[in-house]
């Protein structure tokens, strides 16, 4: 069997035959324990519930609504089979001219209008995936590097590193500064890659965060910009969260950055899609925007290996080209986004659960550190296991974000429904309730056991039922 299969190996490319897709990660064991049990309120009560997946099901009643309205949005009814030829045959991949422009517009309008986009930047890909590796295919050669901070989202192990042959390299950040990039951290990585001599061509950053669900403020941003120009190398700004902002601070494109301050516009790309702020995951719409020209003819020609249906790009064209529904659906998106979070955290700060405080993306991040039995790795491998097998819920563990702390986790929030919610809450609250209780006692235990070697080591520390050497009542003896 072993011989079967290295001949096999054999046949096969490196690519074909290496670990780069990261599916040992626990990120996507996650997945594997979800598919094998899922959760359903009548056929499967006790069931996983997937809490591991950045998706946005909260706002399908607008798009439906939307969708109702203009079926001639489609090619495949009655009213837009008019239109089913031209979009059926080859088309220029470049991209639909009114999907650009409706993308550029969107993109600006999510930007609080600060920012005009050029259509003619615009290169299409198959989801973020696809963008990842078509701006990383521009931009480095195998074995060059780009550094992240941490934590991280898992999926950039394989979208920038397994077929590029790129590595990626951690900047760390940390709990005690709320896992702020600072230049400290940048400069450390950025000096270590040097010493092992590893080329660095980029940082890569996402904003909103993932899995944080933060923003990155002004100060930072132009730090990271400044830091960029300084080593000469690339800045992917991974934005694909910045339409899921629910509350202030609000959310700064790295666009609005280089219009205020001097730098090198051929380092600034950025990667965008409409998976999470439409929802449209399935629909594949990946965008790299950038302000290199090269990067751009280049990206395009690339860009023929993943391209977006026309099918896709003329309903989203027809979609995003609607004003009045686009504001409608940013606005109420929104709103629902931040009732949607300020629910989920509420029920579980009842349960004495912190987490980092957040206002973006489709998530938060929980700490429970306190649970660990210690401040390792494998404990919170461990805590992780008994979460996804007991508790049954797929949240994923801060080890498969490269965070530097064990004990954070990602909980996605905007998946489910509001009864899958609360059994969700229902299931933590009862989880940390007993692993607390359960805590206290094992340290009820070690104490008394502490205490019970010391008396039999101390000759000075009596039973408490003798008396005290040194009372009247010893010295009346005496």
């Amino acid at each position: 069997m072993d011989c079967m299969s290295n001949q096999q190996q054999q046949l096969l490319s490196k690519i074909a035959t290496n670990n780069g897709h990261g599916e040992n990660s626990p990120y996507f064991d996650g997945w594997k324990a979800y598919d094998s049990d899922p959760y359903h309120r009548i056929e499967n009560p006790t069931g996983v519930i997937q809490m591991g997946l950045a998706e946005n099901q909260l706002s399908f009643d607008i798009i439906k609504e939307w969708l109702l309205k203009n079926p001639k949005a489609s090619i495949c009814t009655v009213e837009g089979m008019s239109e089913f030829r031209d979009i059926a045959i080859y088309q220029d991949y470049h991209g639909l001219t009114r999907f650009r422009n409706a993308v550029a517009k969107f993109m600006g309008k999510v930007r609080g209008g600060r920012i005009v986009y050029d259509p003619n930047r615009i290169v299409m890909s198959g989801g973020a995936t696809g963008a990842h590796e078509l701006v990383t295919f521009c931009l480095a050669d195998p074995g060059d590097a780009f550094l992240v901070p941490t934590p991280y989202y898992p999926g950039f192990d394989r979208d920038l590193t397994w077929r590029t042959g790129v590595q990626l390299l951690p900047v760390v950040c940390e709990s005690s500064n709320d896992f702020k990039i600072t230049r400290k951290a940048l400069e450390t990585a950025y000096k270590k890659a040097q010493e092992e001599k590893t080329r660095v061509k980029g940082l890569l950053i996402t904003n909103p965060s993932n899995p944080l669900g933060t923003v990155l403020d002004l100060e930072t941003l132009k730090s990271i910009v400044t830091f960029v120009n300084e080593k000469n190398i690339h800045l992917i700004s991974d934005e694909i969260y910045s339409g899921t902002v629910f509350d202030s601070p609000g959310f700064i494109s790295v666009s609005e950055i280089i219009e205020e301050m001097e730098c090198n516009r051929d380092l600034i790309h950025i990667v965008y899609s409409l998976s999470k702020d439409m929802g449209f995951p399935g629909f594949r719409v990946g965008i790299v925007y950038s302000y290199n020209d090269d990067v751009v003819n280049v990206g395009r020609k690339m860009s023929s290996f993943g391209l977006v249906s026309t099918q896709t790009q003329h309903l989203i064209a027809s979609m995003l080209s609607d004003d009045e529904f686009v504001d409608n659906f940013i606005s109420k998106n929104s709103e629902k986004l931040s009732k949607r979070y300020k629910s989920f955290c509420s029920g579980l700060y009842e349960a004495g659960i912190r987490c980092l405080e957040s206002n973006a993306g489709l998530f938060f991040w929980m700490d429970l550190r306190r649970l660990l039995k210690e401040p390792t790795p494998e404990a919170e491998m461990a805590l992780w296991q008994l979460i996804i097998h007991k508790v049954k819920l797929n949240v994923s563990p801060g080890l498969s974000f490269h965070c530097s702390e064990p004990g954070w986790f990602r909980v996605c929030f905007a998946n489910m429904d509001d009864e899958t919610m609360e059994v969700a809450l229902e299931r933590i609250r009862s989880f940390v309730s007993k692993e607390v209780s359960a805590k206290r006692q094992r340290w009820q235990d070690n104490l008394k056991v502490r205490l019970s070697f010391r008396r039999l080591d101390d000759p000075h520390v009596m039973s408490p039922h003798s008396p005290i050497p040194q009372s009247p009542l010893v010295r009346a003896r005496t």
